[in-house]
């Protein structure tokens, strides 16, 4: 096969793909089912928690961690469930990721919580954030698995999950203070 009809059928396949994904939304996913409800919750509820009790005297901070765990978060998902480790079967929007509520909402407005509480507080910002992760990964995660939300392949687990969560977490909060040093500085 040549270059151009390797791009010719890497088109044809994302498009049946996109269909075939599109088809199974209408079907399993769509406005009349309980798991799209789900999935629209996971999105909209922690975005309105997060407007009610976000800290506006330091809202840049805040949002620029909660916004480097949706990104790695992101990212981290996309490469999980295009190699199917962790799938998420059900979702709002069939052609945006299939994890968006989850990604884009749901941990990162629940990471950016924990930081903002334990920097205000003067607690233990590690020691919170790995307790949120071990809720996530090993009672919200397996509630999904439960529900038949979520389905781990190839050896993925709650553990693998929880690790996941934290080297995000720690990752952003690195990238968070560092910002704040430069500002310092």
């Amino acid at each position: 096969m040549d270059f151009q009809q390797y791009w010719e059928n890497i088109y044809d396949t994302s498009e049946k793909l996109n269909s075939l994904l599109l088809d199974y939304w209408r079907e399993y996913s769509y406005f009349d089912d309980w798991q799209f409800w789900v999935a629209v919750g996971f999105l909209v509820v922690p975005l309105i928690l997060l407007f009610f009790f976000v800290d506006r005297k330091r809202i840049f901070e805040v949002l620029f961690y909660g916004y480097s765990v949706h990104i790695l978060w992101n990212y981290t998902d996309t490469l999980l469930g295009s190699s199917n480790y962790f799938v998420h079967k059900y979702f709002a929007f069939p052609l945006l990721p299939y994890a968006l509520s989850l990604t884009s909402s749901f941990l990162p407005v629940g990471f950016l919580l924990v930081y903002q509480f334990s920097t205000n507080h003067n607690k233990n910002v590690y020691f919170y954030t790995i307790l949120f992760a071990a809720i996530f990964a090993f009672i919200l995660a397996p509630l999904e698995s439960v529900f038949g939300l979520i389905d781990l392949h190839y050896g993925m687990n709650y553990f693998y999950i929880f690790l996941i969560d934290i080297v995000i977490a720690f990752l952003a909060l690195w990238l968070t203070k560092f910002i704040l040093s430069l500002r310092h500085n």
